[in-house]
């Protein structure tokens, strides 16, 4: 079977996308797998399709390289730059992903703004948080995050009995100057630590907050810059929060499984 794709990167978070709106394709876990191996595959953190939705403009359906399933805040964005080469949209588009759906706007930069479901629950855990931004987070801020081995104490954490049986994504964050952190996480899903983390960054700037930084909150990571842009609520709530970054086509290609 051929299939034809396109390979899209947010911030070094990477992605196979699909168009499947006439449903042709249909992928068991094995064949998620190997189209995201690096070597045997095409390669990338997750997997994309690009369905029709009944109401909406469409329907993300988003596998990580695992397979599983979940929100993926980069993912979204690199689908909304995809789908407006698809005339799904021209600049702004609310579509469903895994989590419902969301509104996002295309930018003349190629920036996307992506607006994310409201936070109505901040759990502290001792120095750390844990929120869920459509995906779960666990947080921890850190003196020095180039320091930290991310995949040795993730996979601690990820694994750790507090987050049996489902695990969490985990992420480490330095304070620096001029409302910016510096984000590195260990993903759930991929098993690995990614160049970015969507939803991660969400989370890590709403943890950011308690610590003074107020919106937007700028994010560097290993892939480049995002802004996470929010408004507080009562009782540690967080609404009208909005994703920020670029997403750029990378490759078009064909695969066969």
């Amino acid at each position: 079977m051929k299939i034809q794709f396109t390979k899209y990167q947010a911030t070094g978070n990477d992605f196979v996308l699909i168009d499947n709106r006439n449903q042709e394709y249909a992928f068991a876990k094995e064949q998620i797998e190997k189209i995201c191996d690096r070597r045997f595959g095409v390669g990338a953190d997750g997997l994309m399709l690009i369905e029709k939705h009944p109401t909406l403009d469409f329907n993300l359906v988003y596998y990580n390289s695992d397979g599983s399933q979940s929100l993926c805040g980069n993912g979204s964005r690199a689908a909304v730059a995809m789908a407006a080469t698809l005339g799904l949209l021209k600049n702004k588009t609310t579509f469903n992903a895994y989590d419902g759906p969301h509104e996002a706007e295309l930018l003349n930069t190629g920036i996307v703004r992506l607006k994310m479901n409201p936070v109505t629950s901040v759990i502290k855990k001792g120095e750390d948080f844990f929120i869920h931004t459509g995906s779960p987070h666990h947080l921890q801020f850190v003196p020095a995050v180039e320091k930290i081995n991310v995949v040795d104490e993730g996979r601690k954490i990820r694994y750790s009995e507090a987050y049996k049986p489902t695990g969490t994504n985990v992420n480490f964050i330095q304070l620096l100057n001029n409302n910016t952190i510096f984000v590195r996480t260990y993903e759930r899903g991929v098993e690995n630590e990614t160049f970015s983390c969507g939803t991660g960054v969400t989370a890590a700037a709403l943890a950011a907050s308690f610590h003074g930084y107020t919106s937007p909150v700028h994010i560097k990571v290993k892939g480049g810059e995002l802004d996470v842009a929010f408004q507080t609520g009562q009782a540690g709530t967080f609404h009208e929060i909005y994703l920020i970054g670029p997403a750029k086509m990378v490759f078009t290609g064909t695969l066969e499984l």
